[in-house]
């Protein structure tokens, strides 16, 4: 019965644990790295057609990137979600698929151009689709017993649609434990999902901390008033507000705030403003959400759908599916609002939207989320005056706005409210994971000093015997070593010098057949050119 810490360890992303139980090899989540890294991951386990199951927490590409690259590594296991979850997973690995094969495609055409190897992605569309066909869904609150001596069970933590904390009853030998994995725990008070839910025993934890040192504003924010004074002091400029916003989650937050601004007139004087959705994965994504409305919503959502009135559509609402239809959005002369993905600026059709508004004295850009250091986002909200779009340099006249306090992720007390919630039974040992390196250590002594929790923060490549209640192996982070832009590019130099001695060589070959001193002639060229650059 053993336990087994791959990605999410002192890192924010990557989410990967392995649990050994009566034989079988179990995975929860497998998510993609993203952002920069911090620290090696160790290798799962067992090889990929070795796993029987992966049990996912929720869609989030850190959460579930790598699942197509465990099935093309050769796992066919089986893959359990809930439903809403399976459904994001549908469009998201898909997409993620079609991004890493254009990002490759992007890459073979500059490597060609170069003489450079080409590259592969690191998987398919033929991935993505494999994958998906191995989902099983598991309702909220149903016991799903997998084999023999474990059972599961998923439990609405409230951080996204079909967000799930796992319980695991496990039987080995006679012994008998239970786990609890809580996933990314949700933020109270949003709009849309419900709050997250809490597990009241368990005998060990394993917990994120993403927002273990931070904490959110004491009094709640008018969210849709806010926003509502943004867009009435923009469309008097003449101007038009543009929303970076990830497709799925925070789009459909949005849209649900502006459906209250619309239905209530907080906008005066602009009867005819738009709303625009420029994001395909968004606009799948919010038929999702549409298809969950009473399955996984809060109270006041499914008062909203059970009178007839759906939470994030309203007049004046215009989707673009196709790149002509986003373009045409910027020669529109009525006052809109323009919600496009990426959220952090760094890819997607918002940086289109950008182009032809950061320039503008009258258009205001919108933050609605956590900007990455090094991205195009952070840059602009740290007062960047100009930036680099599509080759060219373009000025930032545009006011800038940041929404408060929008964040789905539990903060400190939230997180100390999930774990002081296991009022049955306290696990005797808590896991601290799903955070930034000294957040987890500071989590950590948290729940040590002020609530008498014994807690660990274990590095990856770190087992634990759960029946025995000891450690098997525990690690110390392998930083990782960046690698200098010139060392790359002195990488690259030399692996064309290798491809041209392989070209030689052909040309070589070819030449089997010549005359004796046509082939006398290039041999004495060839160890001409070896003896000058003999070392």
């Amino acid at each position: 019965m053993i336990l087994g810490f791959i990605g999410a360890d002192h890192e924010v992303t990557g989410s990967c644990h392995y649990l050994n139980v009566n034989g079988k090899h179990i995975l929860v989540d497998y998510g993609m790295e993203q952002g920069r890294n911090y620290f090696e991951n160790a290798p799962l386990p067992v090889s990929p057609a070795e796993i029987d199951f992966v049990l996912i927490t929720h869609a989030h590409i850190d959460h579930t990137g790598n699942l197509p690259l465990l099935f093309k590594n050769g796992f066919r296991g089986r893959i359990l979600a809930t439903p809403a979850t399976e459904a994001l997973c549908q469009i998201m690995l898909r997409d993620t698929a079609h991004i890493q094969m254009t990002e490759a495609e992007w890459k073979n055409r500059k490597a060609q151009r170069a003489g450079l190897p080409l590259v592969e992605p690191l998987y398919t569309m033929d991935d993505a689709v494999g994958c998906l066909k191995l989902f099983e869904t598991v309702d909220y609150l149903e016991k799903r017993s997998l084999s023999e001596g474990i059972t599961v069970r998923f439990i609405d933590v409230g951080h996204l649609l079909g967000s799930a904390s796992i319980e695991f009853w496990l039987e080995e030998n006679g012994v008998r434990k239970k786990i609890v994995f809580s996933g990314d725990i949700g933020n109270t008070d949003k709009p849309l999902i419900r709050d997250p839910s809490y597990v009241d025993d368990g005998d060990y934890a394993v917990m994120e901390s993403t927002y273990g040192d931070r904490f959110h504003l004491k009094e709640q924010v008018d969210h849709a008033k806010e926003l509502a004074s943004i867009m009435q002091e923009t469309f008097d400029r003449g101007g038009n507000v543009v929303m970076p916003a990830f497709a799925v989650g925070r789009t459909q937050e949005l849209l649900y705030f502006l459906r209250k601004i619309r239905e209530e007139e907080m906008i005066k004087g602009h009867p005819d403003y738009e709303v625009w959705v420029d994001s395909p994965l968004a606009l799948e994504a919010t038929e999702v959400f549409k298809n969950n409305l009473l399955d996984c919503f809060d109270t006041e959502t499914q008062e909203l759908v059970r009178a007839g009135i759906n939470p994030i559509a309203f007049r004046g609402l215009r989707t673009a599916v196709t790149a002509e239809e986003s373009k045409a959005i910027n020669f529109l002369q009525n006052p809109k609002v323009i919600i496009s993905a990426a959220g952090m600026c760094d890819a997607g059709r918002i940086r289109h939207h950008l182009k032809h508004n950061l320039w503008r004295q009258d258009s205001t850009i919108v933050f609605a989320g956590y900007q990455a250091e090094g991205s195009l986002g952070r840059f602009l909200q740290d007062g960047a005056e100009k930036v680099k779009l599509f080759g060219e340099e373009i000025e930032v006249h545009a006011k800038l706005a940041m929404m408060k306090d929008m964040s789905s992720h539990a903060d400190q007390d939230g997180l100390v409210r999930w774990i002081t919630s296991f009022k049955k039974q306290m696990p005797s040992q808590v896991f601290v994971v799903h955070g930034d390196n000294e957040v987890t250590d500071s989590f950590c002594a948290l729940l040590k000093e002020q609530h008498g929790i014994h807690a660990e923060a274990p590095y990856s490549g770190s087992l634990y015997d759960l029946a025995a209640g000891q450690w098997i192996r525990k690690t110390e982070g392998v930083p990782i070593v960046k690698e200098s832009a010139a060392r790359r590019v002195a990488n690259a130099v030399f692996e064309r010098l290798l491809n041209s001695v392989t070209r030689l060589r052909r040309v070589a070959e070819a030449n089997q057949g010549g005359t004796n001193k046509d082939l006398a002639r290039f041999a004495d060229q060839i160890d001409a050119l070896s003896d000058k650059w003999s070392r």
